[in-house]
């Protein structure tokens, strides 16, 4: 299918064009907990925490086994998983509908994959997973007629809810929708969703990862002062505008408005779109990749409502066809100039210290001091990256002394962080010189720091815009 073809090339484009050339932040993080894990042992918040699922942690020490410190194998496995959640959006258009439903369905959905609202670039993080698994678990639920298929999504909603607890909400549209149209079929659906569950948890336990520490780092902690959710009303409101009301996201509300007129309504995906859109305000960030909840079904019920207009007016197919391309088409800039540079006779060059020349922190930056850390430490050094260094950490291919080694300031996070350096001091410590340090970090965390370094520590270099600190040989 060309259209199919040329959504998966969109997301290529979008996934290894809009970043430079060098792992993103969050992915660092869990290259990081990942290789700790299946290089060294350290199981996922034994090794190193985020607020993130073991099975995303598993993918990239899987990757790192494979490949070392990489990021095209993420992003190919992740685009892959939303190829296939795009397939699975066909398939139910079609079952639904007709083949024009289907391609209409597939047109929206995969386009608005690749918007940068929506995070189009983000094609290895958890939603790609977790989606995927959300829409083949709806399509089980309503193209299912025997016990079995209500079985498989529910095993498949497990599987989506062990990538990312956000699935909670698709999974509870799915049960609604069962409960009120189809209730006999709920407990083959609950059976299947229990045992995946528990199979996942118990392998996830036998590799030495408790249900206490993924509900205590990858949800509890989520939450109160100094997490990723603690923001102002004002700043929260203000990521829901942007990324929602003034965003490509309008494209998708004519449609979904005139899907209440029309005669063959689904009340699914009135309920998996409702349910979808709690679970983003609860959440609260409004950040792009969240958005990725809300397409499928919105997607589905405009190329229903389009379908009906065609059918019942008769309106000519092709010309749709052609405005959809020329509205949903993402306008993504990123790649061209990502492409302009690769292809330039004389491409920037970016030495050692050229980050301290810019005065600006960039991730491709922090890709050199990690680079420049490995080639100046022995391998069993560890070192400190102070701030948000979780890039620099991955390159380096160095231990961090505490599992906390990239800032994180709720109160669980702050009193580890202080044990851990008080316990271990690592052989380095690199300490940012960016205004942003003194910004986006609490003093305390910058203080502590930096009694530590000034007491036990000598400042030997500055590379990359950080002060690099080495142990003195009196403390060894």
């Amino acid at each position: 299918m060309p259209i199919f073809l040329f959504i998966v090339a969109l997301q290529l484009i979008a996934g290894f064009f809009t970043y430079e050339h060098t792992l993103g932040f969050d992915e660092a993080m869990w290259q990081y907990i990942g290789r700790n894990w299946f290089r060294h042992g350290l199981v996922p918040y034994s090794g190193g925490v985020d607020n993130k699922s073991p099975l995303i942690f598993a993918i990239y020490g899987f990757s790192d086994k494979l490949f070392g410190v990489n990021y095209w194998f993420p992003r190919l496995l992740g685009i892959g998983f939303q190829s296939l959640g795009l397939y699975y959006v066909y398939k139910m258009a079609r079952h639904l509908s007709t083949q024009q439903a289907a391609l209409i369905a597939l047109t929206i959905y995969g386009f608005s994959l690749v918007w940068h609202s929506t995070g189009g670039k983000y094609v290895s993080f958890t939603e790609s997973y977790c989606v995927a698994f959300i829409i083949m678990t709806v399509y089980y639920s309503v193209a299912g007629y025997r016990n079995k298929s209500f079985f498989i999504s529910g095993a498949l909603g497990g599987l989506a809810f062990m990538f990312n607890i956000f699935a909670f909400f698709g999974i509870f549209s799915i049960l609604v929708y069962l409960i009120l149209s189809k209730k006999s079929m709920t407990l083959s659906f609950l059976s299947g969703l229990l045992t995946s569950l528990f199979i996942i948890i118990g392998i996830l336990s036998m590799a030495g990862i408790h249900v206490h520490d993924i509900i205590l780092f990858a949800l509890y902690d989520n939450f109160g002062a100094g997490s990723v959710t603690d923001h102002s009303i004002s700043w929260e409101l203000n990521n829901f505008f942007n990324h929602f009301l003034f965003s490509e996201m309008t494209l998708l509300f004519p449609g979904f408005i005139g899907y209440f007129f029309i005669n063959k309504r689904n009340d699914i995906f009135l309920i998996w779109l409702a349910c979808e859109f709690v679970g983003l305000t609860v959440i609260g960030t409004f950040t792009p990749q969240h958005f990725k909840h809300l397409l499928p079904a919105l997607s589905i019920m405009n190329a229903l409502c389009l379908t009906y207009l065609i059918d019942f007016y008769g309106l000519p197919y092709k010309p749709i066809i052609i405005v959809l391309w020329i509205c949903f088409f993402p306008k993504l800039l990123e790649p061209v100039f990502s492409l302009k540079g690769l292809l330039s006779a004389t491409p920037k060059k970016k030495g050692i210290d050229q980050q301290a020349m810019d005065n600006q922190e960039s991730d491709y930056g922090k890709k050199l001091l990690g680079l420049w850390i490995k080639s100046n430490t022995a391998p069993n050094d560890q070192v400190l990256i102070a701030g948000y260094g979780a890039i620099a950490q991955a390159y380096s291919e160095r231990q961090s002394p505490t599992i906390y080694f990239n800032v994180t300031q709720t109160q669980l996070a702050r009193k580890t962080l202080f044990n851990d350096l008080q316990a271990h001091q690592p052989e380095m410590i690199c300490v940012p010189t960016f205004a942003s340090y003194l910004v986006n970090v609490g003093a305390d965390i910058r203080d502590f720091i930096g009694q530590l370094a000034g007491r036990k520590y000598a400042l030997k270099d500055h590379v990359q815009g950080y002060a690099i600190y080495l142990k003195n040989k009196s403390q060894n």
